[in-house]
């Protein structure tokens, strides 16, 4: 592993306050020698926020002190956090609880949230309860992916817009009969939710180029369903490329935050009838912008 210490050229940290150990060669970087919470000084969170803007995914050890209020109050420092729209076994002010044992289980590629318009801007994930064996996540970095498609896909992505929809079909990733993940999926898709966002968005803090897809994914705008899901396998497949990603090994009081803006994730089910429960604080995001200057927007329900 590469230790990381600040400052760099391109994210500069002045006051080199963070000691980060990069996790994969594209993405993800744990930061070491530090205890979260929502009484973390002015520049430590200024140099989280610089570090989340390289690494796209940051990774804390032994974070055993936070509870859920803790947790939250930790939240509130990045931003504004925000519920689930119809996600079930919600908590506290905005705490999202993600339990194997009431269908709370997310292995497919996605991006969270993007059947709102203006979906959120990161999320910060606790590790409750963690099998002995399996339930990693991995993330893929969709900046990455995006300097490294061929230049007429990449030509091609630039002036794509798709719709994003709560009501896709959790079953295609069942390996087995889940009946707590068939009553999730229910809750789940209560009220449908849809979006359209441009394919290619610009950072707001970056400028990076970033792609927007995921299972959220329903169609390309002015393409036929079967000609949208052939493009976007092809587009899917360069994201999740194993070169973009990373792969995060769980322990009990870890905390892992991500820049859902620039990245997406998967949660491993491999872990049987294990117990795993994670719990997450989502902070809210910006209408997504295309790189000619266009906003995303709201369909259904209609704006």
């Amino acid at each position: 592993m590469t230790v990381l210490h600040y400052p760099t050229a391109n994210f500069p940290d002045p006051d080199g306050m963070l000691d980060i150990v990069a996790v994969a060669g594209r993405i993800g970087g744990e930061v070491r020698h530090i205890r979260l919470g929502g009484d973390l000084d002015e520049a430590t969170m200024a140099a989280l926020h610089t570090a989340l803007g390289r690494h796209k995914v940051l990774f804390f050890r032994d974070q055993h002190h936070l509870d859920d209020l803790g947790h939250q109050a930790f939240g509130k420092r990045w931003g504004q956090p925000v519920t689930h729209p119809t996600a079930p076994a919600q908590s506290g002010d905005f705490l999202l609880e993600l339990d194997s044992r009431h269908g709370g289980k997310a292995n497919v590629w996605h991006t969270d949230v993007t059947f709102t318009a203006a979906y959120p801007s990161a999320s910060i994930l606790r590790a409750v309860a963690i099998p002995p064996t399996g339930g990693d996540t991995c993330w893929a970095n969709t900046v990455e992916a995006y300097l490294r498609l061929p230049d007429p896909l990449r030509a091609l992505a630039d002036t794509l817009w798709a719709v994003h929809s709560n009501d896709y079909d959790y079953a295609v990733n069942q390996t087995e009969q889940d009946d707590g993940l068939d009553a999730y999926q229910a809750q789940f898709v209560q009220r449908v939710i849809e979006a359209e966002h441009p394919v290619v968005r610009i950072h707001p803090m970056t400028g990076e180029r970033t792609i927007v897809l995921g299972s959220f994914f329903k169609q390309f705008v002015g393409l036929n369903s079967s000609d949208s899901r052939r493009l976007f396998d092809t587009l899917q497949a360069h994201i999740t490329r194993l070169e973009n990603t990373v792969r995060w090994r769980w322990l009990q009081g870890d905390v892992a935050i991500w820049d859902n803006r620039a990245t997406q994730h998967y949660a491993i089910d491999d872990y049987g009838d294990q117990h795993r429960v994670v719990r997450r604080v989502t902070i809210g995001g910006d209408l997504p912008i295309s790189i000619d200057g266009r906003r995303s927007r709201q369909i259904v329900p209609a704006a």
